[in-house]
């Protein structure tokens, strides 16, 4: 069958570093400091966790709120439609 052709990957150029001087002193490289990439400490973390106690707790109340209102819709749905009957 047909097969399809990929192009060839480009040649990334080589760099050289200068070979270290021969006077007899050893420079050792300073180690890279490694940063974190976002602040996270305890206190972000606690936010976090706070925020979505909140949020859920936000979304359980308007989910018993939701319910409440729908049983009290058709406890007065049945009570209008028994007094029509009489």
């Amino acid at each position: 069958m047909l097969r399809p052709k990929y192009p060839e990957p480009p040649t990334l150029p080589t760099t050289h570093l200068p070979a270290p001087a021969a006077c007899g002193c050893q420079h050792t490289p300073a180690p890279a400091s490694r940063t974190p990439l976002l602040g996270l400490n305890a206190g972000t973390v606690g936010a976090v966790v706070t925020v979505g106690i909140v949020l859920t707790a936000l979304l359980a109340a308007v989910a018993v709120t939701a319910i409440s209102v729908a049983v009290a819709a058709v406890v007065m749905r049945s009570l209008l439609t028994s007094q029509r009957r009489r």
